[in-house]
């Protein structure tokens, strides 16, 4: 993503006022008047006060030269290039603060892992590995490292409790593992302009037999793309012919995401749970009561290859096909991200409120007063999904300190992590990138008056609906080794080179052969994988829970509800 040019000219302003190591409060009053203003949730004082207790706390560390890295995100993007040098200019610890790819990412964390090289001083990595990390202990639990080695250097101010994805890094043990940096939802999105009109309504309903509205199954949604998929929108000044569905279809990692996320439990797969199910979870692993993962085949209790799964990926197949534009099938997910912007797309059950900030500049989904002509809104669920079963994913981009990065380095990049979390920056950053960590944040005047410019995004984030949202839990004890099984796999289905339930059956048996490395090894201990013997699947299946078995009507009738009305829910 671009970052936004007045991002760009506040990074070569902070230069201006870059100092030594020796730096003062003149160069956080510099920060504070350039960049920040009155957009904090903190009074002006005690923003100074914060930002002298990083000073201070900082000074046995100014020189170090620290580096970090992140994903590519429009967040992330104006941590590197302007609260980095500012945080420079501030301390006098230079941070070095690369972007690279999510894949990347994990990679590089993985080689410090396997090698105890100190590539990164610190990672922002996804919560999805929180059951890795409590599981191998190579990342500091930032609990006791609070209470220890990184007491001197930990905020007074930093107020876990006004974070909203501590329970998302926090592991089985009770400790917190990963700070949150940034956060967003999948949800659903649709253009609201077009399902309010009333030519739009009339022609559905006489179509479908009832109104159109945000689906509230997946019968609905595939009506819905049904519906728009080849109509002529020119009667309202869109395109002469638009697409009821956008997703994407690259065997690229992203794909895997796709699926692991949440589109598997958004199905149906999986047990009831929050955060996530117990014992199986959104990738089809089942635990015991010792969180041991046993499991991921149905034979073996697992749901990676239940009816539920393949019902899942064949519906995504299916939809691609016919309701979608046809270059989707070779995207990825940032290429496909941003294309529900160009105005022709009328729905998408499965999209990142991390391309909100591009979905709100000028162009064909946005008013000229600036509001959207589209709303975001709960995700439909599928044919076997039950109340209680997870319904969407949260990305948790998280600090996380690796136990082989030196004391001091970790302590410096540990400043650094705070700093750009902290409640003096946090407003100003969310309303660049609109990745919200905090509540204070989310409750801000500011996004009170900005919400009817996010179409739904405040909303979502005060409602009570926010909390099903979750990422990947502690079932996964390596994330790195199983994500890598999902995008192969699944491309294997989305290719035709493999039917959806042999591509399922492949995968989960190539789970369980990491598993079963794992438990061999030894390496993870008493919460390490433990597999259970392969029994007549039918008997897992006849079990209360995930797995299940194939339903006679994978249809059943098509039920939307008004977004007004779904709004009008989450705020009583």
């Amino acid at each position: 993503m671009r970052l936004r040019p007045t991002t760009t000219a506040m990074a070569l302003a902070l230069i201006t006022f870059a100092m030594p190591a020796w730096a003062d409060m003149e160069a956080a009053k510099a920060f504070l008047d350039k960049e920040i203003g009155d957009m904090s949730t903190l009074s002006r004082a005690d923003q100074e006060k914060e930002m002298q207790w990083f000073i201070d706390a900082a000074k046995p560390y100014a020189g170090m030269e620290i580096k970090v890295v992140s994903e590519t995100l429009t967040t992330h993007e104006y941590e590197s290039k302007v609260l980095a040098p500012a945080f420079t200019a501030i301390t006098g610890i230079k941070i070095t603060h690369d972007l690279i790819g999510e894949g990347d990412v994990v990679e590089k964390l993985q080689t410090q892992m396997q090698t105890g090289e100190n590539i990164y001083d610190a990672y922002i990595n996804d919560s999805d590995l929180i059951g890795t990390h409590w599981r191998y202990q190579q990342a500091r639990n930032l609990t006791d490292w609070m209470a220890g080695e990184g007491k001197d250097v930990t905020n007074p101010g930093l107020d876990l409790a006004d974070f909203i994805g501590t329970k998302f890094t926090t592991a089985p043990d009770g400790k917190l593992y990963q700070l949150p940096d940034q956060q967003f939802a999948n949800l659903y999105w649709f253009r609201y302009d077009w399902f309010n009109d009333e030519k739009t309504k009339a022609d559905f309903k006489a179509k479908y037999g009832y109104d159109l509205g945000v689906p509230v199954n997946w019968s609905a949604y595939e009506d819905i793309a049904e519906f728009f998929t080849g109509r002529d929108m020119s009667y309202m000044g869109g395109p002469t012919s638009v697409y009821g569905n956008m997703d994407y279809g690259k065997k690229d990692p992203s794909l895997g995401w796709r699926y692991t996320d949440a589109w598997m439990s958004m199905a149906g797969m999986g047990d009831k749970g929050e955060p996530n199910g117990l014992p199986v979870d959104e990738w089809g692993v089942r635990v015991n009561e010792k969180s041991q993962p046993v499991g991921s085949c149905v034979a073996r209790g697992g749901a990676t290859n239940d009816a539920a799964a393949v019902y899942a990926v064949t519906k995504a197949i299916d939809w691609l096909q016919k309701y979608t534009p046809p270059e989707a099938q070779g995207m990825t997910f940032g290429e496909a991200g941003p294309v529900p912007a160009q105005g022709n797309i009328a729905q998408q059950m499965f999209w990142y409120t991390a391309f909100t900030a591009d979905m709100v500049k000028p162009g064909p989904v946005m008013n000229e007063d600036g509001t959207p002509k589209w709303r975001m809104a709960p995700s439909p669920h599928g044919a076997y999904w039950s109340e209680g079963t997870k319904i969407g994913y949260q990305d948790v981009g998280s600090w996380t300190l690796m136990k082989s990065t030196p004391v001091d380095r970790a302590q410096a990049a540990w400043l650094y992590a705070q700093f750009v979390t902290s409640k003096t920056v946090d407003l100003k950053k969310s309303d660049v990138g609109l990745t919200f960590i905090r509540q204070s944040t989310i409750d801000s005047q500011h996004f009170t008056d900005r919400a009817p410019k996010l179409g739904g995004l405040i909303e979502f984030y005060r409602s009570p609906a926010r909390t099903a949202w979750s990422p990947t839990g502690t079932n996964i004890p390596d994330y790195p080794k199983l994500a890598q099984l999902w995008w192969q796999n699944i491309g294997d289905a989305l290719s035709g080179a493999k039917t959806p339930q042999e591509a399922l059956d492949s995968l989960c048996a190539e789970q369980e052969k990491v598993l079963a490395r794992l438990e061999k090894s030894g390496v993870q201990g008493d919460i390490g994988p433990k597999l259970n013997e392969e029994q007549d699947p039918q008997y897992w299946i006849d079990q209360p829970g995930s797995p299940v078995g194939k339903l006679e009507n994978e249809k059943p009738q098509g039920e939307t509800i008004a977004y007004d009305e779904l709004i009008k829910s989450w705020q009583k």
